[in-house]
Formats: structure tokens, sequence, C-alpha cells
């Protein structure tokens, strides 16, 4: 991937976290066993929107810095 790639998918999705004001995803957790019942666990991971506002900027930056090709 060149860094003009880089740039755009840093800039798009820096964009989609701070449309949504950051994003919550689940992961799956470790299964436990309790009393003999099964139960899944989840873990839920949170990207704030500072971290959008960081990939953003870094995208642009990018974008701005990146040499162009003749």
């Amino acid at each position: 991937m060149n860094s003009r790639t880089i740039a755009v998918i840093l800039v798009a999705l820096g964009i989609v976290v701070l449309a949504y004001q950051g994003i919550t995803f689940k992961s799956p957790g470790k299964p436990v066993d309790v009393l003999g019942v099964h139960v899944e666990t989840t873990k839920t991971n949170y990207i704030p929107p500072i971290a959008g506002a960081f990939a953003l900027i870094g995208g642009i930056v990018l974008l701005v810095v990146s040499p162009k090709r003749a």
C-alpha cells in the first residue's frame, strides 16, 4: 500500500468515528463454567472520538506531506 491509500483510509475512519461520537464493538471473551452452566462472555471495546480526530489529522498530514509522483 502506498502512503496515499493509507492516508485516505485514515481520513475515512477518522470521519466515521467522529460522526458516531466514538464506536463501540463487542468481541468474544473467555467462556466460563459456573456450577455446571456454560456462560459465554463478551468483551466490549470502545474507540473514543479523540482517536478519530488523531486519525483524521494524521491522514490529512500524510496527504499533504506525501510526495507526488511525476
